[in-house]
């Protein structure tokens, strides 16, 4: 959802997305945009994955992002950012200030306390501007183009998930997943060398992982389909598919399409077993 301000004018107005998944937050910071004289349109994300679905197309000068946020926090979200071909400006917003540091190791052009004030947000786009205006000085004049430049690569969504346990973060790729586990609210994602649980429902990972060939196997698993090395009876006579992360149960419904699916992929030479994966 955007909101434009009538009172800023011309190439000076700053397209700004704002992300929090604290909805009253949001709101909050989104007014404070709204109202300020040099921001003219506002976009809003309640979380990383929307943010992320949102800025390649946005075309925006600035981010404002809160840290602690579900599945993929601030923090990562701007190091996604800044490493952007032509990043947007990244302001973090937080109650906490123990990661200013990390904050602008990232490339932020400020740090914002909540509450966040009229004037201090004022501030902070001033040196959204200033930093534009650097970028822009320093940037090389293109040269005469011959053929149009390809489009920018899309920011690939949850390509790789944050794991948080003890105060340590690991970053589990989903290349090495072989199922995953649905447990309320949070994942389990079961990889050869261990599992691990992550706060994300499983329905949102099935919407972005789906075109990675990962397929709804039971309404609580997802199953990536070259893991499957063969398919097994249990002692109820159900079924599973046996992976080397582990047995997977495939419910009677998605049983035939599982098949059907195994089937072509072996005919096209898609299937991979699990010593042709380990030697990839």
């Amino acid at each position: 959802m955007n909101a434009a301000n009538p009172a800023a004018r011309g190439a000076d107005a700053l397209r700004v997305l704002a992300v929090d998944d604290v909805a009253p937050a949001l709101d909050e910071i989104c007014a404070l945009l709204a109202d300020a004289p040099d921001v003219g349109e506002v976009a809003r994300a309640g979380d990383a994955v929307e943010a992320l679905r949102t800025i390649p197309t946005g075309g925006f000068d600035a981010v404002f992002l809160d840290i602690t946020m579900p599945g993929m926090d601030g923090l990562e979200l701007g190091g996604v950012l800044a490493a952007m071909a032509a990043p947007p400006e990244i302001v973090f917003v937080t109650a906490f200030e123990e990661h200013a540091v990390a904050a602008y190791g990232l490339g932020a052009v400020d740090y914002l306390l909540k509450p966040v004030g009229a004037d201090r947000l004022a501030d902070a786009l001033g040196r959204v501007h200033r930093a534009r205006a650097g970028r822009s000085a320093s940037a090389p004049s293109p040269a005469p183009a011959e053929d149009p430049a390809p489009p920018a690569p899309r920011v690939d969504e949850l390509a790789v998930l944050p794991v948080e346990l003890a105060g340590r973060t690991r970053y589990v790729r989903r290349e090495d997943v072989r199922f995953v586990e649905a447990h309320g609210d949070y994942v389990r994602l079961h990889t050869p060398a261990g599992s691990h649980l992550v706060r994300i429902p499983l329905s949102r990972l099935e919407e972005h992982w789906d075109a990675h060939r990962f397929v709804r196997v039971h309404r609580s698993f997802l199953l990536h389909l070259p893991a499957v090395r063969e398919l097994r009876s249990d002692a109820g006579g159900g079924l599973l598919a046996h992976t080397d992360a582990g047995d997977v149960p495939v419910s009677r419904r998605h049983a035939r399409d599982l098949r059907e699916q195994l089937m072509a992929a072996a005919t096209s030479g898609d299937l991979e077993t699990g010593g042709e994966r380990g030697r990839r």
